[in-house]
This record gives structure tokens, C-alpha cells and sequence, in this order.
């Protein structure tokens, strides 16, 4: 049985109505009596950035696993919302100094790298909502860009999740917190992934889904794969386990969506996760699309969810050209003290 923190609970119905100003809230009354609150992985920090200044403006936060896709989607989303930078400047990492995650601003969408698995993940997730939470930010929608490996689909298809599950097929994800655990509801707004469903056209070469995905917390045997350095099943329980899945609804497989899921419900923040399968699993563990092939896929996600955006923005009269600006330097003296605290981490 899990034990809950009396603390450590789901947003009801009510508490998601308390955020009508659409202001991001944290669960912990610690930060407000902080001298400073580092964001040591974001080399970021409330006293030495003006975070409202910096972000305050932010509508979108669109993540995924690597830097170099990250910076690809900005570069994407940049010539989509038609933002314009100064004459003579470059998107900038604003997260150089913290050598794990990168992040670049284009206008009200922020673009940052989350790693691989459910721990990378979630170190980035709580800095991001605090980050949220100092900029004063309203409404942020929060998702989730990534790649999959598909269940029954063929490669190429782009899946919005519907139901993030564990592995244990549960719709939460599992804490261990004061050596007690707790699970919190992996839940992603359902009416969001009906919207970026709505946005697949008849003219896309490939498939948009909605489906159930599995969550697992390792690549190789978590996945039921032949190929990891250890495998102590057959080839026939593999196939087993994956129908098993696949009558269950679910449709794809990844590291991700159950503390992105459970972590933004935590903190009522809308969220959605759209995939795409580099491979039917049913058919093989090993990915044979060739490398071209592969950046194509890559960018159906995106193209997706830019759609998205340019609908808000044009619904909301934003979307024109932008002039931005890359940050603002509270205090110089506090900023180099971020950034040492930063890279103390490694």
C-alpha cells in the first residue's frame, strides 16, 4: 500500500480552480523563506536574474531528449511563429554555464533539453516549474518532443499520449520520498492531445494517433528488448509481454511521460507528450531506418506541435513578428555565484 504524505497529494478539482489566475503555485513553503533559490541545473537563480523579465512572457515549454534536437526545434519553431532576433545575434544556450541542459527562448516559447530516463527528467522538471513560478508566468503549457518505439505501428507514426502507465500498466508514477512511497496521477490533459489531434492534416504522409503509453525505467530488459548485455527471457515471452501491451491499448514505449505526466498534474500545469515510433517492436529491438529517414521522423512531432502554437498565438493576435531579447542580469555579483554553484555539480 502507498503511503501518502499528508503533504504529498493530487490536485482536486477545487485546488485546480485556486489557480483561475493561471499562475504557477508550488507545493513547498521552503523557497519563500530562501536568501536565494539556485536553479543549479538551468545555471539560473531568482536574486541573480530577473526571471520575470526574463521569462515572464513564456506561453509554451517544449522539451525533449537531447540538446541538439532541442536547438533544432528552436531554430524550427523560430521561422514558424516569425520571431526576429536583433540584427547580427544568435539564439543563445541559456543554460551553457550548466553543462547538462541546454535551453534557448524564441518569443513566448522556451526550448529545453530534459535528458534520457525518469531522473533526468524530473531534476529538470522541478527547476522548470520553480522557474515558472518566479517568472510569474501564466497558463504555460508544457510538452513533451520525443521519439518512441512503437507497439503494432509502424515506424514514422506520430502518437500523442493518452494515458501515461507505468510498468505495472498503473496511470501514476512511483516516488520513493523519507524512504515511504507515494504515487502521484501521471495525468496529461486530455482535451490538449484532442487538440493537437485535431491539427494532423490529410495531407501528412503518415499516421497521428492517440494512445496509451508505457513508461518504463531502462532501455534494454524494462522494454522487453533481446539486445542489452543481459536477457533472461525468451524471444517468445518478449512477444507475450508485448501483445499483453498492445491488448492493454498501449501503442508505444519510452522513458519519459509518467514523472512529466505526474509532475505537471502536481503542479496544475497543462501538458501533453507526442512521440514518434522509429520502429514497430513487434517486428524487432533494433532500429534499420536510415539516418536521413530518421531526421525526417524526428520532425513530425514538431511540426505538430508548432501547429499548435502558431493556432494559440493567431487566437490570441500574437502571432507577428517578435523582437526578443536573450536575458536580463540582476546583479553581477550573484550571477557569477549561480554560475559557480552551477558547474560545482558536476
Amino acid at each position: 500500500m502507498s503511503l501518502l504524505p499528508s503533504n504529498s497529494h493530487s490536485l482536486s478539482e477545487e485546488e485546480i480552480d485556486d489557480y483561475s489566475d493561471g499562475t504557477v503555485k508550488l507545493r513547498n513553503p521552503n523557497i519563500e523563506l530562501m536568501d536565494q533559490d539556485i536553479l543549479y541545473h538551468l545555471a539560473l537563480g531568482n536574486e541573480s536574474h530577473d526571471l520575470k523579465e526574463m521569462f515572464g512572457d513564456i506561453k509554451f515549454v517544449c522539451m525533449g531528449g537531447t540538446p541538439k534536437r532541442m536547438d533544432n526545434f528552436a531554430h524550427f519553431i523560430m521561422n514558424e511563429i516569425g520571431y526576429k532576433l536583433p540584427a547580427g545575434m544568435q539564439l543563445q544556450d541559456i543554460s551553457a554555464y550548466s553543462y547538462r541542459y541546454s535551453m534557448y527562448k524564441v518569443g513566448p516559447v522556451l526550448c529545453v533539453s530534459h535528458g534520457m530516463g525518469t531522473p533526468s527528467v524530473s531534476i529538470l522538471m522541478h527547476e522548470m516549474i520553480k522557474l515558472m513560478y518566479h517568472a510569474k508566468c501564466r497558463d504555460p503549457i508544457f510538452i513533451r518532443i520525443g521519439t518512441c518505439g512503437g507497439i503494432g505501428i509502424e515506424g514514422g507514426t506520430v502518437i500523442i499520449t493518452d494515458d501515461a502507465l507505468d510498468g505495472q500498466l498503473r496511470n501514476s508514477h512511483e516516488f520513493t520520498i523519507l524512504g515511504e512511497t507515494v504515487h502521484r496521477p501521471a495525468k496529461l490533459d486530455k482535451k490538449l492531445a484532442r487538440e493537437l489531434k485535431s491539427l494532423a492534416s490529410a495531407d501528412d504522409p503518415y499516421d497521428t494517433i492517440i494512445g496509451k503509453t508505457l513508461c518504463t525505467n531502462d532501455f534494454y530488459e524494462g522494454q522487453g528488448r533481446l539486445d542489452g548485455a543481459f536477457c533472461e527471457f525468451s524471444e517468445n515471452e518478449k512477444m507475450a509481454y508485448l501483445e499483453k501491451l498492445r491488448e492493454h491499448g498501449v501503442v508505444n514505449i519510452e522513458m519519459e511521460s509518467t514523472i512529466f505526466a505526474a509532475l505537471t498534474h502536481h503542479a496544475g500545469i497543462k501538458a501533453a507528450v507526442v512521440c514518434v515510433a522509429i520502429l514497430n517492436r513487434l517486428n524487432g529491438d533494433q532500429v534499420n531506418a536510415p539516418k536521413e529517414v530518421m531526421h525526417e521522423w524526428q520532425q513530425r512531432p514538431q511540426i505538430l506541435v508548432s501547429r499548435y502554437i502558431r493556432k494559440v498565438l493567431a487566437q490570441n493576435g500574437q502571432l507577428k513578428s517578435l523582437l526578443g531579447h536573450q536575458g536580463s542580469i540582476k546583479s553581477p555579483r550573484r550571477f557569477t555565484f549561480v554560475q559557480q554553484e552551477s558547474q560545482a555539480h558536476d
